[in-house]
């Protein structure tokens, strides 16, 4: 085992919205890369959580029905490939659910040409879960008008084959708490709404029951950070404690702003971290950033942001 110290963020280029798989003995990174007129899907790996190297742009290029700005990619283990599910949008407008695989993890992935949901308009983030069972389910972000807070919320469908939703999505986390307001009077769908935002979901299956964190609010604003649900099964019905904020990380002015879309990786001694991207005060970039994650009866909590030196992960010298 390797002892040692490590200081957040422990990737120091543009890399949003990391989702870490560990795979054939080495941990894998996944994220969003940098880019005004176009973003693409960057990849990173590592031995031991906290040194990493670049491996580039993990997705074959090809035809994406003109979408320009690539978000937010996971990768799953599923029988003899790994399957990567992302979205695909220009800007921030019209993201679609896609899929890609590939014979390794760290790629090529090649885009399947199918969207996941064809029946929403914007769907982001998607997160792939596989239950205790075997069952496959995909949580993702939606759009949604009806609700008593508008905005940006987390649904759950089955997945009944690696490029097949059922079709019956089902809510996870609707907006319900004033910090989860994104923008006030802000134009969405030819009208204007309190715009309300809960985005990025990653599933557990610890302490009997199932936990759903995600993010939630504006960025820009002291309140912005991770929080967490939980049910007693995947499809639900989930429920979370009321607050006035995030309950696992937030914003530290003058420190870290807008630490979110966490997913989670256990290191060789069984403990979990907390993955997740965070701007620097200056606002110039998205850096990965890795905390402890640890577990009480009322669920996960974290010490981060952190920002000083951190007892490192529970790694194997070597892949």
């Amino acid at each position: 085992m390797t002892p040692g110290t490590y200081t957040n963020p422990v990737f120091g280029g543009y890399f949003a919205d990391p989702f870490v798989l560990a795979a054939e003995g080495r941990y894998y990174a996944f994220g969003t890369g940098a880019g005004t007129t176009a973003q693409s899907l960057l990849g990173l790996v590592s031995d031991d959580l906290v040194a990493w190297t670049k491996l580039g742009t993990v997705l074959t290029p090809g035809a994406l029905d003109g979408a320009t700005h690539l978000w937010a990619p996971e990768v799953a283990r599923m029988g003899p490939e790994y399957v990567m599910y992302y979205s695909a949008g220009v800007g921030d407008t019209a993201h679609r659910l896609r899929v890609a695989t590939a014979a390794r993890p760290a790629g090529p992935y090649r885009d399947l040409g199918v969207n996941l949901a064809p029946r929403e308009p914007f769907a982001i983030d998607p997160h792939p879960f596989q239950d205790r069972d075997g069952a496959w389910y995909l949580y993702y972000a939606v759009d949604r008008l009806e609700s008593d807070r508008v905005g940006t919320a987390v649904v759950v469908d089955r997945l009944l084959a690696p490029d097949r939703l059922a079709g019956h999505p089902r809510p996870v986390i609707v907006p319900s708490a004033d910090w989860q307001l994104f923008l006030a009077g802000r134009a969405m769908y030819d009208a204007v709404y309190d715009w309300h935002t809960c985005e990025g979901p990653f599933v557990l299956d610890r302490q009997g029951g199932y936990w759903c964190l995600y993010s939630g609010g504006n960025w820009q604003r002291p309140s912005y950070g991770v929080s967490v649900a939980s049910a007693p099964h995947p499809l639900g019905p989930w429920r979370e404690e009321p607050s006035d904020g995030p309950l696992v990380v937030r914003t530290r002015p003058g420190a870290v702003h807008g630490p979110g879309h966490a997913s989670v990786v256990a290191d060789d001694a069984g403990t979990d971290w907390l993955v997740y991207h965070a701007w620097d005060p200056a606002g110039t970039a998205r850096r990965m950033c890795l905390d402890r994650l640890d577990w009480t009866d009322d669920g996960p909590v974290c010490a981060g942001p952190t920002t000083d030196p951190q007892p490192a992960p529970t790694v194997r010298s070597g892949p």
